[in-house]
């Protein structure tokens, strides 16, 4: 179980990355924490000055120390409630970056009365005292594992209330409508009706088309957020383990002239214009007797499924446009809902043009040479129109969190339900209960709805310190 964090506890915890720096931020929350600190620290230019008698958003220049020893020259900024971070006084004590002066710093304000802060509870905190919502507080999360500019957008967008000001409105639209529907219920003897059936109907499916849209931007929000996975696939020495160092730009996988050399699937991500791609070099397919080889076609054509683009790597001196009409049609086949990017690799044997003109009937190859390094570029630029196409039909309010997904699926079924009893002239009351099972799965989104178990799970995965 979580601790209460509305109790009057003092937290600490190292609110910069473990390991030596240049400095180091040591953060506390709590209502006594600022009296605390005064405990330990010395201003500089004013030794009589309190941090407890100065005002919010401010610096202090002077000396933390156990005693008459002093541990570091620091600065510490002091945030008073509500205007802080968690909506409680806070502190920041910026020291230098040395493991042995963090751990000490932490282990005095401990000494002193601070107890070390849980994974997420300055987040909790904040979620606690109002300062932000349940999404935003996971945003949070998102947005410190960030590792494109796609997905720090998306998850700054949430952080700043875009998913959760839109759960909003839908919530409060249900809510309008079932107090008329509580009203009915209050009536119930005068035969009355307060809701108009026609108008909710209306309401019920507006509401259904935007959940519907939210729950079908995940499949875009995911990728963001985890990285477009791209299956480098093709026949055996046809240079796809080559391509991926390049795109890589460094010697991931090993290279060799023998074939079936990759036995296994090789994973690794890079960034392409801000966007997230995660690379996944396959085993080569063709029929073999070797067992472990077979092994590797085997889970090839599964990354094929599970992947987003599948990027078909061939010789262009070792395959006829027939031959290729046959692969793309067993391609299309075991792909569904993934792009098929041809890329005809080793065109430094000969003139490009020749091969053009032999693949001519084809008309979204891109041809390159891993080995010379030859228009890789344009091959980078084909994968980001593909994100880029996929991206366009999906709403601003993207969804990158399964529980919101999952949540946002139940309310759409607990609206089909409604929908269905005003079709069937369902009674005010059995309305009334599906309404209620909407707004909670809404509420669960952003937090109206929560339980210890609920934050638990979420806070657990933060990182302590924030």
């Amino acid at each position: 179980m979580i601790r209460n964090p509305l109790s009057d506890d003092t937290i600490v915890a190292l609110a910069t990355p473990q390991g030596s720096g240049a400095i180091a931020v040591v953060r506390l929350s709590g209502k006594h924490c600022i009296k605390l600190c005064d405990t330990v620290f010395c201003n500089t230019y004013k030794p009589d000055k309190k941090l407890s008698q100065a005002k919010g958003y401010t610096l202090h220049y002077g000396e933390i120390a156990d005693d008459q020893l002093v541990l570091d020259e620091v600065i510490v900024s002091v945030f008073l409630a509500p205007q802080s971070y968690t909506g409680e006084n806070s502190i920041e004590i910026s020291c230098h970056g040395s493991v042995f002066i963090q751990q000490q710093i932490i282990l005095l304000l401990i000494r002193h009365g601070a107890r070390l802060a849980n994974a997420g509870e300055f987040t909790l905190r904040a979620f606690m005292n109002g300062k932000i919502d349940l999404s935003q507080a996971e945003a949070v999360a998102d947005l410190i594992a960030s590792n494109s500019s796609t997905s720090h957008q998306v998850a700054m967008q949430q952080m700043r209330g875009g998913f959760s000001g839109k759960i909003k409105i839908l919530r409060d639209n249900l809510i309008n409508f079932a107090s008329l529907i509580e009203l009915e219920l209050d009536f119930g003897e005068e035969d009355v009706e307060f809701a108009n059936r026609d108008d909710l109907k209306k309401l019920i499916l507006s509401i259904q088309h935007i959940v519907q849209r939210l729950v079908q931007s995940f499949e875009i929000g995911n990728v963001i957020k985890n990285g477009i996975p791209v299956a480098i696939v093709g026949k055996p020495n046809v240079g796809k383990s080559t391509l991926l160092n390049v795109l890589l730009e460094e010697e991931r996988a090993i290279v060799s002239e023998i074939p079936g050399t990759t036995r296994d699937t090789i994973e690794d991500e890079i960034t392409i214009e801000g966007i997230l791609f995660r690379f996944i070099d396959t085993a080569g397919i063709r029929k073999t007797t070797d067992a472990i080889e077979a092994l590797g076609v085997t889970r090839t054509w599964e990354k094929i499924r599970q992947s987003s683009i599948v990027m078909y790597v061939f010789d262009v001196h070792e395959i006829t446009p027939k031959e290729l009409t046959l692969i793309i049609g067993e391609m299309e086949e075991n792909i569904q809902n993934s792009s098929l990017l041809l890329v005809g690799n080793k065109i430094d044997k000969e003139d490009i043009s020749y091969t053009q003109r032999e693949f001519k009937d084809f008309t979204d190859i891109i041809f390159i040479s891993s080995k010379e390094h030859l228009y890789i570029d344009d091959l980078k630029a084909k994968l980001v129109a593909l994100f880029d196409s996929k991206a366009l039909n999906v709403s601003e309010t993207i969804v990158t969190n399964a529980r919101h997904v999952q949540a946002l699926q139940h309310t759409n079924s607990a609206l089909t339900k409604v929908f269905e009893g005003l079709n069937n002239n369902l009674s005010g009351e059995l309305l009334s209960l599906e309404i209620r099972d909407a707004l909670q799965h809404l509420g669960e989104i952003t937090g109206e709805v929560t339980t210890d178990t609920l934050l638990e799970n979420i806070f657990s995965r933060f990182c302590i310190g924030k």
